[in-house]
């Protein structure tokens, strides 16, 4: 297992070991250690899947009471995965990471409590996999729009529509949330 960290704090991107032959693949995709390792020291309490076809775009989500730490992977398929630091204040506010994760490398995604989250998928359909370290909580559901031109997010939809839900396609930019729904850099 090897621990990448990102120009994003808290961010990282997790690369396990995968053990393949002729037959198939082994890998584990979760271990206490590693998030320890990692520097992650909030339980998971909750595993979540879903699964999209080419172009579903979800995102960029997060919740604004009991906000959740995201260990993120493509259980199938490939997908482009995106972080985005929400905390007014941080050196960081308003940049973004993204990463492929795909059902080859295994590789996973950790986005902390406080930023926001979303994915596109890639490949002709995709399972998403994650562990959350809060509960979903639906009425502190909150979100930055997907496509906000200050992000400038540079999506790989070269060819591709994204497939929006409404939901997505109201959520405001980040320069237009109202300051009660983004988080506080130390607090």
């Amino acid at each position: 297992m090897n621990i990448v960290q990102t120009p994003l704090p808290g961010v990282v991107v997790i690369e396990p070991k995968v053990f393949g032959d002729e037959r198939g693949f082994f890998v584990e995709t979760f271990r206490d250690s590693w998030m320890r390792d990692a520097g992650i020291d909030q339980p998971f309490v909750q595993d979540n899947q879903s699964r999209s076809r080419q172009g579903v775009l979800r995102g960029l989500h997060y919740q604004l009471h009991n906000p959740q730490g995201k260990l993120v992977r493509a259980a199938r398929g490939r997908v482009y995965d995106v972080a985005v630091d929400i905390r007014a204040g941080s050196p960081s506010f308003g940049q973004w990471f993204g990463i492929e994760l795909d059902d080859v490398s295994h590789r996973m995604l950790y986005i902390p409590p406080r930023f926001a989250h979303g994915f596109v998928v890639l490949s002709d359909e995709a399972d998403f996999a994650y562990k959350c370290t809060q509960y979903y909580d639906a009425p502190s559901d909150a979100g930055i729009a997907w496509n906000d031109p200050e992000l400038a997010i540079a999506w790989p939809l070269a060819g591709i529509t994204p497939l929006v839900s409404d939901k997505d396609g109201r959520l405001p930019s980040l320069k237009n949330q109202a300051p009660e729904r983004l988080f506080r850099f130390g607090a």
